[in-house]
């Protein structure tokens, strides 16, 4: 019997929109006469209709004609288009309230170069070392970029206008497939002005204080068993004389002979250096890494003038000293270290990075970078005469450099080299090794004490109770200039390799051309000492006894006056501004911080920026007596309640 197969079903029939053509003659006649009006009569006719409706026809017609008018313009146009569209956005909240529209708008809001407009629009693009920084942080190098990249051949990105990078380009993608990507980039901009936009909103609000270390400022008396009163050595109390902070540590001097490192990240005291004999008057604090200026100085160390460069001291070091100051760094056999390949700056045009021309100045905080050595330094000295070399991570004592026959005053180490320059009472400027321990040069000239210095490159600039500036050369141990103008004792000196400020007794600030030695400016304002001075690109700022503190422009050489602010009641004890901020601290208990912004106005200084207050950055107290920050740390150093107080603040995101 022959066996039939079962009929094949019928496809099921796909959705369908009504149609009222199909079910009511009389509807689809009056759509087809609707169809033949023209506008006006087509207006009318919809009004006419509309008044006829019920409110819930009302509101089906509204819930039906809703989704068709709503249009994503951004979508509908070029992608180039749509970049160039927000670029005109400067807020940075609304470019993120419009990535959370839709996935087209939050992948469309990732292209890097949008956001490397806004890194220099907010003025992100100005700082290298927040750049320097943000790259150590997250490990990225030269090709690398924190979130994955395709992979695209080196040919086909250097290929400019060629066929290849168009292809490539995700803004000739064809329209409608899928949202643009963004470019592959070497430095994540988006990533970079999100930390940077909330680091300042940090410092704009308050921060968080990690650590607040109180300690007395004399130390305790004695009990029954205590000697007598006139066999207690006399001990000095323990008030701030110095500090120096770097991204992790902070380093304090005291009157009473001790140094105290604090760890910058956490603000946990993590050692106390003891080993002067009397008050520590200056500290200087060499970062870990960094790349030696010139030569590796392990293998081509400095050479002195031999009249009066002491021996080396490296010989019966042990090895792990050794290696903390980078004489037996990992890795090396007798050969030089391989220079890692320099990163190109991210916004400088055609990504190459703008070298100083005359050396990197010397960092306000009191820092300096290292020339490759894997632990961080610190150099202090003061009134036992004797310069003094620490390794941070284990608190031992390197070297001890003896030299000085009186207190040593001020201290400077150099960028990427192993040399340290120390002022001294005695009025000489002393160059050491602090790699191998041993004295180089001693530069006379002064008739009296050396009160303050700066270096930059291979310059140094001493500062003296005789009322003149030297300029000198390390290398060669040469006065190159004598800056001869002041009437009384210069307290402040400071140089950034073009121009020399100097203040002092006078109550007057001269700037001076470091290339010929000659005085640019005298500048005014001042009541009193002036005992703070800070320079910029295109600013000079100085602080006085008198609690002002005034800002100068250097644009153009007029040395005119951008600002003068009434900033404490009592000496300005500390001062220090970047591009963003300015700092300021007086014998009044108080810190302020201002920020910079542009004037509109024209007024003051023809339109440079000027500074508005902020807020207070602590609660005031008796005297603040330091104060020092880098991008993401401030340290605090004041009297309240009879005590000493160090606050340690951060502003990481």
């Amino acid at each position: 019997m022959p066996i039939i197969s079962p009929p094949t079903p019928a496809p099921s029939p796909p959705p369908q929109q009504p149609s009222y053509a199909t079910s009511d003659l009389a509807t689809f006649t009056h759509i087809s006469a609707f169809a033949t009006l023209p506008p006006a009569s087509r207006r009318k006719h919809l009004y006419a209709l509309i008044q006829e409706c019920t409110p819930s026809e009302l509101l089906y017609l509204s819930t039906t004609i809703a989704p068709l008018l709503k249009r994503d313009f951004l979508r509908a146009l070029p992608p180039e288009v749509s970049l160039h569209v927000l670029s005109f956005i400067d807020d940075p909240r609304t470019l993120a309230r419009a990535a959370m529209v839709s996935k087209y708008w939050n992948e469309l809001l990732k292209d890097e170069y949008l956001w490397k407009t806004m890194c220099i629009r907010h003025g992100f693009s100005h700082d290298a070392e927040a750049v320097e920084s943000y790259r150590r942080e997250h490990a990225l190098n030269d090709g690398e970029s924190a979130e994955p990249a395709p992979v695209v051949a080196e040919d086909e990105v250097m290929a400019s206008g060629s066929d290849t990078e168009a292809r490539q380009s995700p803004l000739f993608s064809p329209r409608g497939l899928q949202p643009p990507r963004p470019q592959n980039s070497s430095f994540p901009y988006r990533q970079f002005f999100i930390h940077e936009y909330l680091r300042t909103s940090n410092w704009l609000r308050k921060g968080k204080l990690l650590r607040l270390h109180r300690a007395a400022l004399h130390a305790p008396a004695g009990g029954a068993n205590a000697p007598a009163q006139d066999q207690v050595p006399v001990t000095n109390p323990a008030i701030p004389t110095s500090i120096a902070i770097d991204a992790n540590w902070v380093v304090v001097g005291l009157a009473n002979s001790r140094i105290h490192i604090f760890s910058a990240r956490t603000g946990v005291l993590s050692r106390t250096l003891t080993g002067h004999e009397s008050g520590v008057w200056a500290v200087a604090l060499i970062s870990a890494g960094g790349k030696p200026v010139g030569p590796d100085p392990a293998l081509h160390p400095c050479e002195g003038d031999p009249l009066v460069a002491g021996p080396r001291q490296d010989e019966g070091l042990p090895s792990a000293l050794r290696l903390a100051v980078g004489l037996d760094t990992p890795g090396r056999r007798g050969k030089a270290r391989s220079r890692s390949k320099s990163v190109p700056d991210p916004f400088a045009d055609g990504g190459k990075a703008k070298r100083p021309r005359y050396g990197k100045p010397s960092y306000p905080g009191g820092a300096s970078d290292g020339w490759g050595q894997p632990s961080a330094l610190v150099v202090s000295g003061g009134c036992d005469k004797e310069l003094r070399i620490w390794d941070v991570k284990s608190g031992y004592c390197i070297y001890t450099l003896r030299g000085h026959t009186s207190t040593i005053r001020c201290l400077k180490v150099l960028h990427g080299r192993p040399l340290a320059v120390s002022g001294s009472r005695d009025r000489t400027v002393r160059v050491w090794d602090v790699q191998r321990g041993r004295l180089l040069r001693v530069l006379e000239g002064h008739t009296q004490s050396v009160r303050c210095l700066d270096v930059c490159g291979n310059k140094v600039v001493s500062g003296s109770y005789d009322c003149t500036c030297r300029v000198w050369d390390v290398d060669t141990g040469a006065c190159l200039h004598v800056l001869r103008g002041h009437f009384h004792q210069i307290y402040t000196v400071a140089f950034d390799g073009v121009r020399i400020a100097s203040g002092g007794l006078d109550t007057t600030v001269r700037v001076w051309d470091a290339a010929t030695g000659a005085c640019l400016a005298l500048l005014q304002g001042h009541t009193a000492l002036v005992c703070q001075l800070q320079l910029t690109p295109t600013m000079l700022a100085t602080g006085g006894s008198d609690g002002r503190v005034i800002t100068f422009s250097l644009k153009g050489g007029g040395f005119g006056v951008i600002q003068r602010l009434a900033a404490h009641d009592s000496s300005v004890s500390g001062l220090q501004l970047d591009d963003r901020f300015l700092v300021t601290s007086g014998n009044d208990g108080r810190v302020r911080l201002y920020q910079f912004a542009r004037n509109t106005s024209g007024s003051g200084g023809g339109g440079e920026t000027q500074c508005q207050y902020v807020r207070d950055m602590c609660e005031a107290g008796e005297s603040v007596w330091k104060v020092a920050y880098t991008r993401e740390t401030c340290a605090i150093l004041s009297k309240k309640s009879g005590k000493m107080v160090v606050e340690i603040w951060s502003f990481k995101p």
